[in-house]
């Protein structure tokens, strides 16, 4: 009973609408997203309850805003159970790819069901409850490389060298969540030990969530990061929405706004990369 009362409920997202009209680069792909179904069991001990938001009700936001496809990845609060996860990919196969959460005794038959249906990594989690982390990862590093997959690391600032460390060990792409959670007032050593790991050519790391990130106003830091990394390095991010912005309690931000800052903070010339062919290139080529 501690383990739910520690698991605060969600506020829902806010209301979809676009008043600017804003236009997305062709066939966006919107890299991190979540969703939820009444029926499914929740992982208990877990970090939030959330509010139930289906595959249709992103469908809506990807209409409203002109996203041509999406990357759904498991949330802890469903632990191992990726099974609302691989329903919504088996109704959406080519719109749709899938990143999910595994124990490291996973078959070799079930990882290659769960590539028929779309999946393309494993996330490690370091933040969350029910989630798994770095000591699953040697043993399923060499069997899900083997298929193509990649890891995804949701990670602290101060995980970032060991994230680059184990992609390098173990020969593998390693994707970023949310720039790390850093800080950026100023982001300090942590922008120095990212771009270390982008250097390696084996990590890519997503711009997500900003209300996730420490910052001054207006996303001063966010603007200023996003237009070092995306000039040096920009094939190596993602965008996505991080939708429908799981563990938040106080205020949810509205996803046009997040949309147009992304638009903005992104240097112009970078668009068609970072909104759409890594995304291209990670998830969808096989």
């Amino acid at each position: 009973m501690a383990d739910v009362l520690g698991a605060p409920l969600c506020l829902p997202p806010r209301p979809l609408r676009n008043p600017a009209d804003l236009s997305l680069p062709q066939n966006t792909c919107d890299s991190h997203f979540h969703v939820f179904a009444p029926s499914a069991p929740l992982a208990s001990p877990r970090s939030y309850t959330p509010q139930i938001e289906t595959i249709e009700n992103w469908l809506t936001l990807a209409d409203t805003f002109d996203i041509a496809r999406g990357v759904l990845v498991q949330p802890s609060v469903y632990g191992l159970d990726n099974r609302v996860l691989l329903t919504a990919l088996a109704g959406h196969g080519e719109r749709l790819r899938g990143i999910v959460v595994i124990p490291p005794e996973t078959s070799d038959a079930e990882l290659r069901r769960l590539d028929t249906l779309g999946v393309r990594g494993v996330r490690f989690n370091l933040r969350n409850k029910s989630g798994i982390g770095f000591d699953a990862f040697a043993e399923l590093a060499p069997r899900i490389r083997a298929l193509g997959w990649h890891a995804q690391f949701q990670v602290g600032p101060d995980a970032i060298a060991s994230v680059a460390e184990l992609t390098a060990r173990h020969d593998i792409v390693g994707v970023i969540d949310h720039l790390a959670f850093m800080p950026l007032d100023p982001p300090g050593q942590a922008l120095d030990d990212l771009a270390r790991a982008l250097d390696t050519g084996r990590v890519l790391v997503k711009t997500s969530a900003p209300y996730r990130l420490r910052d001054a106003d207006n996303h001063f830091g966010y603007r200023q990061a996003l237009q070092v990394l995306a000039k040096r390095y920009p094939t190596r991010l993602l965008w996505g929405t991080d939708w429908p912005h799981t563990e938040l309690f106080d205020a949810v931000p509205e996803d046009n706004d997040l949309i147009a800052l992304s638009l903005d903070a992104l240097p112009a010339e970078t668009h068609a990369a970072i909104f759409a062919d890594n995304a291209e290139t990670l998830y969808f080529q096989h």
